[in-house]
């Protein structure tokens, strides 16, 4: 703990202590409760115990906590109380609270919530008496005792297919008095649910439900506490980046009422749309309910505009007439309630220069704001709304490119549907587009079976009548989410756009039977296992496999980028092998190729027959016979490349890997190779042995194999300065860089320059021209790194093999560390796996030693990344501070890698 001792901060309209930019102590939900009460708008009062005290709980417990905070909480319930005029644990009229968790960081959904505390057996006949509403406080009290058994009490299913105990006991509570809605219950219907549940909850657990209020707090915030380590919560901090270390605060409010009757309600609604980015007010509400009824999607909720509810009823299929009398728009219904909320989101972005997410709840005529946060969106609408929100004058150009996470841009990247296969393609059922994509994959009903088909291999659509918190496994790990249930601002809906999944909510046509695992729509039943596809973006679920194309980039995304060049530093190369490659990364802004890996040139057709050849001659003579083979198709291959990238540097790598990756390992393909090149099997076995390593790819491999058989180098370094020769005789503008793998001394680099400068010049007086060339070469082993001032003397740039040059620094294998790295990531051996995002303190520091002993020996040296770290967001801003010159990556990450550079010069200052 730190020497504050303030832990409790209330916020009303009398008294606030905190405000937004109190988001590390408060949380987010409580900065900003404090921060809307500063505003003027009307917020039920509360207090929030700070996230500090979180990490009390954790490391000391929940004694430590309550003897801490105890005085705090007492003293700002009794502000609530005066700020309402109600008791806390008045029997006569109740002042019932909500418990709610509240991280720095936005985890929807992700922790605990309790709702309507305080209700016991005389407190509920004094709630139906004030509010005149019988049927409404015994609503309230089996909610309340059904969530507070879940969360605080730890009732939990026994079965897979129970889901909620509770819920079955509803379901069988209305099978009996033969209703089909929550709603139809009536009022002694609702009395033996409250009985059924004790009995249950006495059943299950073996004690009391509590009927003491202070007990149910204490007992709801610790729950809160505890809930930051449940399974959910730390699924979602990993997938997100969230430190563990953050804790969460709670927030404890007076609770408001949505479900009193025809003139209250609650509702979501956004400033602006999660999915397309559209500056566009929308959101969703129920008439007559709590808040968890709309994220639960039980019921059909209604829009809150006019043009919002026109919208809904042409994408759901329903007629205008239907939808003016069933599903009125909150403007139509309450206009004087619907233009207090246009004015608080208006007020709330204005402020906060950001889209915002809001809940409310109208309790008898009157509005109240529960929340505002930023909102999640979908990375098409975090560029577009970034970009309008730059060109409106709201925020500038730095901040409209702080507002875009490199890594959501990997979403406008994915394929969609090829139009001409929509067009044949056998529309089956139709829903909410919740969150845009093309996915197409097998039905699966069951998170933790999504989990087991992925790592088979298998592609899936999880579908399910609606999901909760507890299918986020299964959430991120499928190709896209379908569910029966639910509207825009579901759960499913909410978390998909804020992973970037393909979703689509409030299909109700889709029939869920999870005994039979099966999906009935329109007559036709669907099994565990068969093909679906997707269109997140019009709502549409297609039979079968739909085929896709690549995604188009224009407008919004076009600016983006153009803005990140005028920002970034770095340059963007990208890591291609072929000329399709190499226009996909020019066309998503690549200065160039970072990285050709020659060796994934040899593994197509016939020039696999080619490299075997190679290997298995006895002699000089047999392997140049074989490489002369090889020669004209590396010439096309490097031809393509210079092509495509005419006045941009190619970096080409020589052979890399080792031999027996060229070479089958069973006997099936051994048996077809001996027959393709005509030799006796025994012949094949006995070279396959021959090159067996206990360590390959800490052997004879890189530059050791030209030092061994130098005519490797000589065909390849051929290759390229003819092509280079012959596509500057067309008029391209040809940059060639040749690099040499896995040096680890000076004199191995200097014997693979000197067989290339050979070569290169015999070209040249062959062809009677010349052309300028780099020769240069990896770091990618320790000892590179820690003689850079020597191999700079010699090499014109270095390139750094980040991957390599990880395994060896770390001594674990990228291949084999799957075994435990999984684990030690778990239990924080690392922050993050070192072979996606670099390992800063440790390989790191070899980075910048070679950097600085390099420059040192030539100033003038150019420096890059090759390896998958050139890719990662969190690595680009190292690199940035190092003071290389530039990143390669894959061809689908260089706008990620441009915008991430940008980034970084922006928090450098540079």
């Amino acid at each position: 703990m730190s020497n504050k001792t303030k832990n409790v901060y209330v916020f009303g309209a009398s008294r606030t202590d905190g405000d937004a930019t109190m988001k590390n102590l408060l949380g987010g939900k409580g900065a900003n409760l404090a921060e809307m009460c500063r505003l003027g708008i009307v917020v039920p009062p509360g207090l929030t115990i700070s996230t500090e005290v979180c990490t009390v709980y954790t490391e000391q417990g929940q004694d430590a906590v309550a003897k801490l905070i105890e005085a705090e909480v007492r003293e700002s319930v009794a502000f609530i109380e005066k700020e309402m005029g109600k008791k806390f644990g008045d029997s006569s009229d109740p002042l019932l609270l909500s418990v709610r968790s509240g991280s720095r960081a936005s985890m929807p959904g992700m922790m605990d919530t309790i709702l309507n505390l305080g209700l016991n057996d005389e407190a509920v006949a004094g709630l139906a008496i004030k509010a005149n509403n019988e049927r409404f406080a015994w609503d309230s009290y089996r909610r309340f005792i059904q969530m507070y058994g879940d969360v605080v009490m730890g009732l939990k299913p026994v079965s897979k297919e129970e889901h909620d105990p509770f819920e079955v006991v509803i379901d069988m509570l209305k099978e009996k008095k033969g209703v089909e809605l929550d709603t139809d219950l009536t009022t002694d219907d609702l009395k033996e649910l409250v009985q059924r549940f004790k009995g249950l909850i006495r059943a299950r657990i073996g004690r009391e439900f509590p009927t003491d209020p202070w007990e149910q707090l204490w007992g709801s915030v610790m729950a809160v506490f505890q809930s930051w380590n449940n399974d959910r919560a730390k699924v979602y901090r990993e997938l997100n980046d969230i430190p563990d270390a953050w804790g969460t605060a709670v927030n404890v409010q007076a609770m408001v009422f949505g479900n009193l009757g025809d003139n209250s309600g609650t509702g979501v609604a956004f400033t602006r749309d999660a999915g397309t980015g559209e500056d566009l007010f929308n959101g969703e509400f129920l008439i007559n309910a709590q808040g968890e009824d709309v994220v639960a999607g039980t019921r059909t909720p209604q829009q809150i505009t006019l043009e919002g509810s026109q919208r809904w009823a042409q994408l759901a299929m329903v007629s205008e007439e239907d939808r003016r009398s069933r599903f009125p728009s909150l403007e139509e219904l309450m206009p004087d309630i619907y233009r207090q909320l246009l004015e608080a989101e208006t007020k709330l972005e204005n402020h906060y220069k950001d889209m915002q997410d809001v809940e409310f709840t109208i309790q008898e005529g009157r509005l109240w704001m529960l929340q505002t946060r930023g909102g999640k969106r979908t990375g098409a609408a975090m560029v577009r709304i970034a970009m309008e929100m730059l060109r409106q004058g709201m925020i500038d150009e730095k901040e409209a490119l702080r507002r875009v996470g490199p890594d959501r841009l990997n979403e406008l990247l994915h394929p969609v549907f090829d139009p001409a296969a929509i067009k044949k393609a056998r529309s089956i059922a139709h829903g909410l587009p919740a969150s845009p994509g093309a996915a197409t994959g097998q039905i699966v009903f069951f998170a933790d079976e999504a989990e087991e088909w992925v790592r088979k291999g298998k592609a899936v659509i999880l579908v399910r009548q609606e999901t909760s918190p507890e299918d986020l496994r299964g959430m991120s790990v499928a190709t896209g989410i379908l569910t029966a249930r639910g509207g825009m601002t579901s759960h499913a809906a909410v978390v998909a756009r804020g992973m970037g999944k393909c979703c689509i909510s409030g299909a109700g046509a889709v029939r869920v039977d999870y005994h039979a695992r099966t999906m009935s729509v329109g007559g036709e039943t669907y099994k565990e296992g068969d093909w679906i596809s997707l269109d997140g973006s019009t709502g549409d679920v297609f039979e079968g496999q739909v085929p896709t194309k690549e995604a188009e980039l224009t407008g919004d995304f076009g600016a983006l980028m153009e803005l990140t060049d005028k920002y970034k530093r770095l340059g963007i190369r990208a890591n291609a092998d072929t000329p399709d490659d190499a226009k996909v990364a020019r066309t998503f802004g690549a200065k160039g190729i970072g990285l050709c890996r020659t060796e994934h040139m040899f593994f197509e057709g016939d020039r696999i027959k080619a490299v075997r050849e190679m290997i298995l001659s006895e002699d000089e003579t047999g392997r140049r016979k074989a490489l002369a083979k090889l020669l004209p198709m590396q010439r096309g291959d490097f031809e393509g490349l210079f092509r495509e990238m005419s006045g941009l540097a190619v970096t080409i790598r020589l052979l890399d890997p080792p031999l027996h990756e060229f070479v089958p390992h069973d006997e099936a393909n051994q048996k077809i190779m001996a027959h393709e090149m005509n030799v006796p099997l025994g012949v094949i076995k006995m070279r396959v042995d021959d090159l067996h390593e206990f360590n390959p790819m800490m052997g004879h491999r890189g530059c050791r194999l030209g030092i061994t058989y130098p005519e490797i180098t000589e065909m390849q370094t051929r290759a390229i300065i003819e092509a280079a020769l012959n596509m500057k005789a067309k008029g391209v503008d040809v940059k060639a860089e040749i690099m040499v793998p896995l040096v680890g001394t000076v004199r191995e680099f200097n014997a693979q320059a000197k067989v290339i400068r050979k070569t290169a010049d015999a070209v040249f007086a062959e062809r009677g021209e010349k052309i300028d060339y780099m020769v240069g070469t990896m770091i990618e082993t320790p000892r590179a790194a820690l003689i850079a001032d020597s191999i700079g003397q010699q090499a014109e740039f270095f390139s750094f093999g980040t991957n390599d040059l990880t395994q060896m620094a770390m001594g674990f294998s990228r291949d084999d560390a799957g075994k435990f790295l999984p684990s030690y990531l778990k239990d924080g051996m690392y922050e993050r796996d070192p072979f996606e995002s670099i390992d800063q303190k440790g390989v790191g520091l070899l980075v910048q030693m070679a950097v600085e002993k390099g420059r040192a020996a030539r100033p003038g040296i150019k420096l890059g990344v090759c390896g998958e770290h050139g890719g990662d967001p969190a690595s680009i801003g190292f690199f940035h501070r190092t003071g290389l010159d530039y990143v390669s990556c894959s061809p689908f990450r260089v706008p990620i890698a441009r915008l991430a550079a940008a980034q970084a010069a922006l928090d450098a200052g540079s």
